[in-house]
């Protein structure tokens, strides 16, 4: 076994004592195609008042811009499907918001990560994102081989379904590369388009991100919300989950087994008038380690007013 060989082999196990899901990896390349679709999504404002999505655009189409010398661009998927669901009739949160903040989960899952490449190989040029750089990390999860991009916008895993979180590890090691992954499943299904409460789904597999429930509850930082769209959250007040509910691969999703995934109990428990009656020095000791510290106190609060309209 060439040392090409054994360090894809090595990663590949890493990625499974680490517990992540699925691993694919792909040669670092530039991607002028998604260039292309980005700036065109960038011109017509579906971004919102998301600046940041324009910044670092040279940062997001070439990995060697992020890691000098890049050669290699390694995908992970980590299941958060939770095991519970909340009680029906309260505000609603989004999956994925169930447990510890995913960033922090998966960020020390990638330290540990690339410590380990370094301790077995020597000196090992990488950096390790999990949605908080310039990465398209949908794009590399499909070139990786690990599924293909929905109607939603959403990567689709066909053994997993979509509740995944996407990490993306890119190192100067020149490894054995998966075959992107080439067909789409989606066929002439449309539930996500259907179902979607705003209508942020369009076809050809764009989202507005100006529209969807997730950027309103989460993104939009402004305390008005535009009045056409007030009647529309469908009882959320962090996220949404409507295109990934309704989209038949999910049947495939099983429960995660990362115990810091697990359910806040008063996500699982709270209803409307607990909501109501939450104090801001409760909501920051409740949600010290939750992604619904992004929203705020009075984001929440905000959201859960706009549920009532």
């Amino acid at each position: 076994m060439n040392s090409i060989e054994k360090n894809t082999r090595l990663i590949k196990e890493l990625a499974t004592k680490l517990g992540f899901d699925h691993c694919g990896i792909a040669k670092s390349v530039v991607l002028d195609e998604d260039a292309k679709r980005l700036e065109s999504w960038l011109k017509k404002g579906m971004h919102g008042s998301m600046q940041y999505m324009e910044n670092h655009f040279d940062l997001r189409i070439d990995p060697s811009k992020l890691v000098p010398g890049a050669k290699s661009v390694i995908t992970l998927l980590l299941n958060y499907f939770p095991s519970q669901q909340q009680k029906p009739g309260a505000p609603k949160v989004a999956s994925y918001a169930y447990g510890n903040d995913y960033h922090e989960v998966i960020r020390e899952k990638l330290k540990i990560f690339l410590a380990q490449l370094k301790q077995n190989i020597g000196e090992v040029v990488g950096r390790g994102f999990v949605d908080s750089a310039p990465v398209l990390e949908r794009t590399w999860a499909q070139r990786t081989g690990l599924g293909w991009i929905g109607k939603n916008g959403n990567l689709i895993n066909k053994q997993g379904g979509s509740f995944f979180f996407i990490a993306t590890l890119i190192i100067d090691l020149d490894l054995i590369y998966d075959d992107p992954y080439a067909k789409d499943y989606c066929g002439s299904c449309t539930k996500c388009i259907d179902s979607c409460p705003t209508e942020a789904i369009l076809p050809n597999k764009v989202v507005d991100g100006s529209k969807c429930i997730s950027y309103f509850t989460i993104e939009l930082k402004d305390a008005l919300i535009p009045d056409s769209m007030q009647s529309k959250f469908d009882n959320w007040i962090f996220g949404c989950d409507v295109c990934q509910t309704v989209c038949p691969w999910n049947r495939f999703s099983t429960p995660t087994t990362e115990i810091k995934f697990s359910p806040l109990p008063e996500i699982l428990n709270f209803n409307t008038n607990d909501w109501e009656e939450l104090t801001e020095e409760k909501f920051k000791i409740i949600f010290q380690h939750s992604p619904l510290k992004r929203s705020k106190f009075s984001g929440i609060k905000r959201n859960l007013r706009l549920t009532k309209k």
